[in-house]
């Protein structure tokens, strides 16, 4: 992220920023696939003028060093592939195209002025960008550090009846012990 000051030559000595980002999910359209993939988080489509919303993706902060005219800082935005996150349910569903953004800044500024005092000035929430994050590059990046794989979190009563079955079967994996019960559940949905 580029930070400007718009005095010339005025020192900034550091800024203190927080940034909200948001997912625009209104500002772009879905495949019919997608709106499928979708109906965990916003239900049937025919409601999807009432359900969907921006939603919150995540918050980040950082620490710009001291600079003059511009500075240049990358701004670590942490990522999950934790399914009881709307936002993964969201990145998770969508095939391809790009992913409006919003980013709403505040924090706080530490400068020097004209007789050299020290100055502290808020960044105001009214602070904004927009990026269009290509969809690829989150399916990339969970690929790299969740390769083949999906994490799911169970209530732990739930964890310990599949636990049983695992261990009194002798079923050696996670994937082999839900792929042994699976089938017995779709041919209850199928009846």
């Amino acid at each position: 992220m580029r930070l400007s000051n718009p005095v010339p030559g005025e020192v900034i000595h550091s800024v203190a920023l927080r940034c909200q980002i948001q997912l625009e999910v209104t500002k772009r359209k879905y495949t019919d696939e997608e709106q499928n993939h979708l109906r965990d988080l916003f239900g049937e489509t025919e409601r999807w003028g009432q359900t969907l919303k921006t939603m919150l993706w995540t918050h980040a902060s950082v620490v710009a060093p001291a600079f003059k005219d511009t500075c240049v800082v990358d701004v670590p935005v942490p990522c999950t592939f934790d399914f009881n996150v709307a936002a993964t349910k969201y990145f998770h569903g969508l095939g391809d195209g790009e992913v409006p953004l919003s980013f709403l800044f505040s924090g706080t500024v530490f400068y020097e002025d004209a007789q050299g005092a020290l100055q502290v000035a808020p960044i105001p929430w009214d602070k904004e960008a927009r990026f269009r994050l290509p969809v690829k590059s989150w399916h990339d990046m969970m690929d790299i550090y969740y390769p083949n794989s999906a994490w799911l979190c169970l209530r732990r009563d739930v964890f310990e009846r599949l636990y049983e079955y695992k261990v009194a079967h002798g079923i050696p994996t996670w994937e082999q012990a839900l792929e042994r019960v699976l089938p017995a559940l779709e041919e209850v949905t199928e009846r």
